[in-house]
């Protein structure tokens, strides 16, 4: 039987994931999003690149069949599965500044970027490490005329999922997201399964 770990909403969870082996993603509730971000296990200095990613696919919108590359243009890992089929690569982990100047808090949440550097601290991996996060099931619509983003509600309902393959040993940082505009104002869990194959 397959374990489906649990995180809790507005956490963080990190684990290494082996070349090989598969990480399956659930939104547990639905409209949920989740930040992934993965180091390479060897050296935490190569780490998951947006920019690359997105220039080698040519689309911002990756899906099924698309590659993940590092900083050093390596394969990190591969999407085998998507019930979705739309996910954020462009805006960064929500941080309590972002909750400062986008929502005016006052005292605000560590976010999603706190919530990494605690879990991934035992991995050597310091708050400044933490690039642009793979923002599973976050539905970032941009307009062709302007460029202008909207942060909309997830299209993920309760059970839908991703599967990525990794093509190296890595360390993933893993979220159940804590920016509200994000989730459709409703903080909910994540869950993910880790299998050989």
């Amino acid at each position: 039987m397959e374990k489906l770990n649990i995180i809790q909403p507005r956490s963080a969870a990190s684990f290494i994931l082996k070349k090989g082996q598969i990480l399956k993603v659930v939104d547990i509730e639905g409209e949920q999003v989740a930040d992934f971000i993965c180091f390479s296990l060897d050296d935490k200095r190569e780490y998951l690149s947006s920019g690359r990613t997105i220039d080698y696919a040519e689309t911002i919108y990756l899906t099924k069949g698309h590659k993940f590359y590092s900083n050093r243009s390596k394969v990190m890992f591969q999407m085998t599965e998507d019930t979705v089929g739309r996910h954020d690569f462009l805006l960064t982990p929500c941080s309590a500044d972002t909750f400062r100047i986008i929502y005016g808090d006052t005292n605000p949440h560590r976010g999603c970027h706190g919530n990494l550097t605690a879990v991934l601290k035992e991995h050597g991996i310091e708050p400044d490490m933490i690039p642009t996060c793979f923002n599973i099931f976050m539905n970032v619509p941009v307009d062709a005329e302007t460029g202008k983003i909207s942060v909309l509600p997830p299209k993920s309902k309760k059970g839908d999922h991703i599967k990525l393959q990794a093509n190296m040993d890595l360390v993933v940082g893993l979220t159940a997201c804590s920016a509200g505009m994000s989730n459709n104002y409703s903080f909910k869990p994540i869950g993910y399964i880790i299998t050989d194959q």
